[in-house]
């Protein structure tokens, strides 16, 4: 096994979602034990801030920017990865928003939008990352599930079956790729003070629901950080653990136990 600031050591790393919250801590973490990151982003912007700002300290990354809902737009996200650092070998499919409002209210094309960004995305980018891991016969995929996956929450409703979907979709890549040297598994975080989750918090507040930082402290203890959900896909990356696929890894502090 390779030591501390070795654990992804002349991997190559795809995060979807990569250049903010987690996924920027994932990005920043990544290439920090010697990964070469692709930061894949719909903000191409923050992508090639964040691949420059590594970069600078000594890291190895490229920014390139993409709605991964879009087909063609993940594969020359992949195709650019793949021609500045070769086939992969880690893809964490991080990108993901939400939807907060009572169920009635949610529209068609709103319900079809999250669907786009939180399923098909892990969808398009698994296939269009897959044959590079299988050319190489190993390859480890994490996806972003939440324990909305298990536990719903009222005004939710589009964004619980999108993680539901998600935790089953880490846990079939599992199973028909384990004998080609394919891990997947699904990291599921709790609440999270990142914008995201802050914004979260504030608009199920608006609609009654008691999710103040007390209320969920009385949950999980705190907010979690976003560092500590990049290091639980970072253990889930590396080879530490060559023997977990098809997990859901709660990253909640007992939030799902209680």
């Amino acid at each position: 096994m390779h030591a501390p600031g070795q654990r992804l050591l002349n991997k190559v790393a795809i995060i979807s979602g990569g250049a903010g919250g987690c996924g920027e801590a994932a990005s920043r973490l990544f290439a920090a034990e010697g990964a070469r990151v692709v930061i894949v982003d719909r903000n191409a912007g923050a992508a090639m801030e964040l691949a420059r700002q590594i970069k600078a300290e000594g890291g190895e990354a490229i920014g390139v920017g993409a709605d991964v809902s879009r087909a063609d737009q993940v594969r020359s996200a992949v195709a650019a990865g793949e021609a500045a650092f070769g086939g992969a070998d880690v893809l964490f499919n991080h990108a993901g928003t939400l939807i907060v409002k009572p169920f009635l209210d949610v529209e068609e094309d709103e319900w079809d939008w999250l669907m786009a960004v939180n399923v098909k995305s892990m969808y398009l980018m698994t296939r269009a990352v897959l044959p590079q891991m299988l050319a190489k016969g190993k390859g480890s995929i994490i996806c972003t599930s939440s324990i909305s996956a298990e536990y719903a929450t009222p005004g939710e409703v589009a964004y619980n079956a999108t993680k539901g979907a998600c935790q089953m979709f880490a846990r079939a890549i599992a199973v028909e790729f384990r004998d080609r040297g394919i891990r997947c598994n699904a990291v599921a975080p709790g609440f999270i003070r990142t914008a995201h989750g802050i914004r979260e918090m504030k608009e199920l507040q608006a609609m009654g629901v008691d999710a103040s930082e007390a209320a969920i402290a009385a949950q999980q203890g705190r907010l979690c950080e976003p560092e500590e959900v990049a290091r639980a896909a970072l253990f889930l990356a590396s080879d530490e653990a060559s023997f977990v696929s098809g997990a859901h890894l709660f990253v909640d502090n007992c939030f799902s136990s209680v």
